[in-house]
């Protein structure tokens, strides 16, 4: 966990961006929770432990790390986003459209693909994020 927060701080560095005291803790946040949360859930998680960090704070921070490519908002039906982090510039997941659970996917199989299409359109491709929705085991049954 501590190699994952040191690997996003210097990615955010290594940006141009500064690396404030509350920057710090919503990134240190965001890798104890696993990366997936709300903007809402991570404001409260982050005022637990620095009440002085406002929710704006949280939601700014969050748009910087979208527009860096470090994180990925997802969208699971129920509205709001939902955060995700983007440590390898990738990140997969299986939904089901009944309850919303989500599945993560370690290997999504697409070097090729993204090989195939930045050749093709002459792309340099940062990332990807995959999203296949259906009906889980539990749903079905």
């Amino acid at each position: 966990m501590d190699n994952q927060i040191r690997a996003l701080r210097a990615a955010l560095q290594d940006r141009g961006h500064r690396l404030t005291a509350a920057r710090q803790l919503i990134l240190t946040v965001l890798v104890q929770c696993g990366g997936h949360i709300s903007a809402d859930g991570l404001a409260e998680m982050v005022r637990v432990q620095a009440p002085h960090v406002g929710r704006m704070t949280v939601y700014r921070t969050l748009d910087l790390l979208s527009e860096t490519g470090l994180v990925r908002p997802v969208y699971q039906g129920t509205g709001a986003a939902h955060y995700v982090l983007l440590e390898d510039g990738h990140h997969h997941h299986l939904i089901c459209t009944n309850c919303a659970q989500v599945q993560e996917v370690a290997d999504c199989g697409l070097a090729e693909v993204e090989t195939l299409l930045s050749q093709r359109f002459d792309f340099q491709i940062q990332g990807h994020l995959v999203e296949f929705y259906g009906l889980c085991s539990a749903c079905r049954a």
